[in-house]
């Protein structure tokens, strides 16, 4: 079995060369690429599974990098930064990144999101070459989300999300009116134990709502203190 391919851009080659040591040690093929200029040639030539970004790099930057790379394809991303701001996570996240980690950080989260990341990958590309179950369709008035082909039709046109927003969006809405705590839901979308960042959920929800108003007959809901819900009327 070929070993999945992980592509760490960092400027810092003491930090970069550590993170390759740990994924080596976990069976991962590592690529270094100590600009954003090189990143994005990577990203054609080395053909990754997943990407690791730090933000602050020389030339182009790690969210001008994130940009460019989601015009194209839905690569996996994990943004590294030392900065630990609200805001640069959330931009992070509406650019598209996956997740984000703030430096320094423990070998073994790092290791654990990684894993995390590329399992949902393959989740999706195994149910794509599948046919749809019922199950995995849910239809509200002017609201349809169909997991089996990943696709949200709302008032009768096509929404384009990345996965975890409509996997977010296609969980609250098979589970009408329960109330989901932030850790709940990230346990069920992002697959790994809450490790002390809830904003990832506040963050897709609020790109959801952005794109998926409130209805009469329906609305995302929040549980103040707690977490969401999808509130049918």
């Amino acid at each position: 079995m070929d070993k999945q391919r992980i592509l760490i851009v960092d400027d810092d080659s003491n930090i970069a060369g550590l993170i390759a040591l740990y994924l080596n040690k976990e069976c991962f093929e590592t690529c270094i690429s100590a600009d954003g200029e090189d990143a994005l040639v990577q990203v054609k030539e080395f053909k990754p599974d997943l990407m690791l970004l730090d933000l602050m790099l020389p030339g182009i930057d790690g969210y001008e990098v994130c940009r460019r790379v989601r015009k194209d394809t839905q690569l996996p991303i994990i943004m590294l930064s030392a900065k630990g701001e609200t805001f640069d996570k959330v931009l992070g996240l509406e650019l598209g990144a996956d997740d984000y980690m703030v430096k320094p950080f423990d070998s073994k989260e790092l290791v654990a999101r990684v894993k995390a990341v590329l399992r949902r990958r393959e989740v999706h590309e195994a149910e794509a070459v599948q046919e749809p179950k019922k199950t995995d369709y849910v239809s509200y008035p002017d609201l349809e989300v169909d997991l089996g082909n990943y696709t949200v039709k709302y008032k009768g046109v096509r929404v384009e999300m990345p996965p975890k927003e409509l996997e977010l969006l296609y969980f609250l809405a098979a589970h009408p009116n329960q109330v989901f705590s932030r850790e709940q839901l990230l346990g069920q979308i992002w697959e790994y134990d809450y490790m002390g960042d809830s904003r990832t959920v506040d963050v897709h929800i609020k790109r959801l709502r952005e794109k998926i108003h409130d209805h009469e007959k329906w609305a995302i809901s929040t549980v103040w203190r707690v977490g969401y819900r999808f509130e049918t009327h």
